[in-house]
């Protein structure tokens, strides 16, 4: 596997490329992934690999080779083609030492990742398999990164394609995704829909513990945004919604680029809460305690992304306000598991009202929140996302000349 993102990471791509690695190595297959140093979603590097250049380490089985790469604290589009440039370029000066290999898989957006996986599956002969977790030509457009569009949209889509176009098969982990990517030249007959599942454990610790233990007051509403705070999640709705309703506790949980600058925007307000991430055993149970979880997106996010941090909502038990563009993989998504309500993107008086409905109608919000782990159960099982990654590379592998 070629992936940027791995464990120690546990929000993002990371804990799917982790999961499927390990999965791997627990049906005794040598496994290898070809990693970043851990920098996500903070964008800072992991103080313990601060000196690291490059090493291999064994982590539950798998053999990790990390290569170093530039960690731009700050997203531009010219940042971010340096980091996808170090990437790239460290991969191809010191690519791993693994012995003959039977298949790849390369976890996108990376480009770099996507260019090193296709490689290296052309010099072991082996079939090649990008899954597609977000779309970079389209981020770079859509996401509102500083020099993004035009030019940086254009070179970033067409890097995408010619990665695309050298896969046995192409993973989609959402329908969206297919009409670009087949636009790309991809053969849809190539093109196989594999979503990724709920990674977390179900809640287990009483609601009113966790809630005391945060500070959380039975008498106001507490919505909780959790993951990366990045330029695509257009979280300033929520500093606005923040300011407008002081009797609403607005949580944001999680770190990223633009932590700093929401945390300047909202100047204090005193029911705005920035929390770092909590430990993996904890996480359940923070968002259970919340009253409503959210995920928010640009206006002019559609068809670059659809956040991993639903699965884990869905599998919290709790309603999910989603302030998105209608037409996007993400609102369709919400929509599917019945869990959550749809709001117009970048409009906090919408997002307001959505939470104070739910507030004065407990039995809905309920009943919204019992919906995601039904769904949860019934569509994004671990077992049945690892069945389906499985199913994509024995596929791949059964094709012709295999």
């Amino acid at each position: 596997m070629v992936s940027t993102n791995y464990a120690p990471e546990h929000t993002g791509i990371g804990p799917y490329a982790t999961g499927i690695a390990e999965h791997w190595a627990s049906r005794g297959h040598d496994t290898h992934v070809l990693a970043g140093l851990p920098h996500y979603p903070s964008w800072r590097l992991d103080p313990a690999y601060r000196k690291v250049w490059r090493t291999t380490e064994r982590r539950a089985s798998v053999t990790v080779h990390r290569r170093r790469h530039s960690v731009p604290p700050r997203q531009s589009a010219l940042r971010r083609g340096l980091f996808e440039g170090s990437i790239l370029a460290h991969g191809l000066v010191a690519p791993p030492r693994t012995g003959r290999l039977d298949a790849v898989l390369a976890q996108l957006p990376s480009l770099a990742g996507g260019v090193l996986g296709a490689r290296i599956a052309a010099r072991h002969r082996a079939p090649y398999v990008p899954v597609v977790q977000d779309l970079m030509g389209a981020a770079a457009a859509q996401s509102g990164i500083k020099g993004g569009g035009g030019r940086a949209a254009e070179l970033a889509e067409r890097a995408e394609s010619w990665v695309l176009r050298r896969a046995t098969l192409v993973g989609v982990i959402h329908e969206t995704f297919v009409e670009r990517v087949r636009a790309m030249g991809v053969d849809p007959g190539r093109i196989r829909l594999v979503p990724n599942w709920s990674h977390i454990q179900a809640p287990s610790g009483p609601r009113a513990r966790t809630r005391e233990r945060l500070g959380w007051g039975p008498e106001r509403t507490v919505v909780l945004h959790s993951g990366n705070m990045g330029l695509k999640q257009g979280l300033e709705v929520l500093v606005e919604a923040a300011r407008r309703d002081p009797a609403t506790r607005i949580v944001l949980m999680g770190d990223g680029n633009q932590r700093e600058h929401l945390a300047r925007m909202a100047g204090g307000l005193p029911n705005l809460e920035f929390l770092p991430p909590v430990p993996d055993a904890d996480f359940p149970d923070v968002l259970a305690a919340a009253d409503v979880l959210t995920v928010t997106q640009r206006a002019s996010v559609l068809d670059m992304s659809v956040p991993s941090k639903l699965t884990s909502y869905f599998a919290a038990g709790r309603p999910v306000v989603a302030s998105v563009a209608a037409e996007g993989g993400t609102a369709r998504e919400v929509l599917r598991s019945g869990a959550g309500m749809l709001v117009e993107p970048e409009d906090p008086d919408q997002f307001l009202s959505a939470v104070r409905r739910l507030a004065r109608d407990p039995g809905m919000a309920d009943e919204l929140g019992a919906a995601g782990p039904r769904h949860v159960a019934a569509h994004l099982s671990r077992e049945a996302g690892l069945a389906r990654i499985d199913a994509l590379i024995d596929e791949a592998m059964g094709g012709p000349g295999r």
